[in-house]
């Protein structure tokens, strides 16, 4: 299960985002998502879990809880296919 991990401090790295859900079970992929210009962290991520148990619940216990000072979102993440359109201005 492929879980979206919001409001992340911008230092967060894709290590850190492992450990902190390898608690809840084994982790196959963790990623802090970057722009793609400046490198520089754009505030959320994904972990993904081949355990639905695992993954439902560490986003039970993870979702709200305070990460460097900021209070994270964590929820199942949406397929792209299922995301609106991006407008671009």
């Amino acid at each position: 299960m492929k879980i979206y991990v919001g409001n992340l401090p911008f230092s967060t790295r894709d290590t850190e985002l492992r450990e902190l859900f390898g608690r809840f079970g084994d982790v196959s992929d963790a990623v802090v998502i970057s722009d793609r210009d400046t490198g520089r962290s754009k505030g959320f991520g994904f972990v993904e879990m081949p355990s639905a148990d695992a993954a439902k619940e560490a986003i039970r216990a993870m979702n709200d809880t305070d990460m460097g000072g900021r209070k994270i979102k964590v929820n199942e993440a949406m397929p792209k296919a299922d995301r609106p359109p991006r407008r671009r201005s």
